[in-house]
């Protein structure tokens, strides 16, 4: 079949209008594309970049200059570098986050940074994140401009994001090239963040259980929202759906109740879960009073487990170490040679030995 020309034209056209010209956008790149992704507290921050190598040349000042370059093509006289290579490298923060302690709201930004040569770094966030490279850049549509100081690193050839440090409330984002790190820090306001899902989440089907009550005032008392914490673990005890006390929810409102200074009502409500405790639940207790170096109550609470369960060789190995941790070593030695008369587990065992060993006595194996 022969298209005469104008036929030719015209289809061809009508390909150009619709949009049907297809573009091999599958094929392999010389910078591939690379995606980042780090949870900070509940929030995922991800970088989306391309990759370029630095092949044998200078990066710092020549393939990157120094200071804004001159553009010919595009809207903009002169551009920062893209921070990348291709299309924009991206940052989302699904929150309002700090950047080097300056706010920016959540969204999706186009990153770009302006290298100078003292090794200091301007590091743009713009509010366009679609347009391609740098080469359309307007300041205008900058949400925020942070200054940084780059440090030496090992050789990177290829470009990478990397975060180098991550906390729950903050952590360090840091471009590696060439010998170049150029560390970023953000913040992120976790326990805020926390805080407010919970409140969500405990009206919907999640709150019917004194579980996720219990979760919540823990995290809370963590967190050092103690009105809310408290507020939270009442709940837990007395709920509408629920009006149960139990050893967890007593040993955090103990915990609750000392964090506000209330020593008295703290201890009654220590003293009532210590009551309706089973021998892990004990065992666990202790420990947790003996990290708080309140060992008078965590003998108690050993002392408790070993009477009720004169049999379990556990039990004993704790409260030797109990004493041991008090400073009392012969009541330490008599229980843990008593754990390994009771034919303890291998793990049992193995520890009576070590603190036996540690208190300057050897049993013969």
């Amino acid at each position: 079949m022969i298209f005469k020309k104008e036929t030719l034209f015209l289809f061809t056209m009508l390909l150009l209008s619709t949009g049907a010209i297809a573009q091999l956008n599958y094929l392999p790149q010389g910078s591939p594309r690379a995606k980042v992704m780090q949870r900070v507290g509940i929030t995922d921050i991800v970088v989306e970049y391309s990759r370029p190598q630095v092949k044998d040349r200078v990066v710092w000042g020549n393939l990157v200059p120094y200071g804004l370059s001159p553009n010919n093509f595009g809207t903009a006289a002169e551009i920062p570098w893209r921070a990348g290579a291709n299309e924009n490298t991206t940052i989302y923060f699904p929150a309002d986050v700090k950047v080097e302690g300056k706010e920016l709201k959540s969204g999706t930004y186009g990153l770009h940074m302006i290298p100078k040569e003292d090794g200091s770094f301007t590091v743009i966030f713009s509010n366009n994140s679609s347009s391609w490279g740098s080469y359309f850049y307007n300041e205008a549509e900058d949400a925020l401009r942070v200054e940084v100081m780059s440090e030496e690193a090992p050789h990177h050839e290829m470009l990478t994001y990397e975060f180098i440090s991550v906390g729950n409330d903050k952590t360090t984002l840091a471009l590696f090239w060439s010998e170049k790190q150029i560390p970023v820090q953000i913040e992120v306001p976790t326990t805020d963040l926390v805080i407010s899902r919970i409140k969500d989440d405990l009206r919907s089907q999640v709150g019917f259980s004194r579980q996720s009550w219990e979760q919540a005032a823990g995290y809370a008392l963590r967190a050092g929202e103690i009105d809310q914490a408290e507020q939270w673990i009442n709940a837990a005890i007395a709920g509408n759906f629920f009006s149960q006390k139990t050893f967890q929810n007593l040993v955090t409102k103990s915990a609750i109740l000392k964090a506000k200074g209330d020593t008295g009502e703290a201890d009654k409500a220590l003293d009532e879960a210590i009551s309706m405790a089973n021998m892990a639940q004990l065992n666990t207790l202790g420990y947790q009073l003996l990290g708080q170096k309140n060992f008078d109550k965590a003998i108690e609470v050993f002392e408790l487990n070993a009477k009720n369960n004169p049999s379990n060789a556990n039990v004993f190995d704790s409260l030797g170490e109990g004493y041991k941790q008090a400073g009392m070593k012969d009541k330490a030695i008599a229980n843990l040679k008593k754990s390994l008369s009771l034919n303890p587990p291998a793990a049992v065992k193995a520890n009576s030995l070590k603190l036996l060993k540690e208190l300057g006595v050897e049993i013969a194996q």
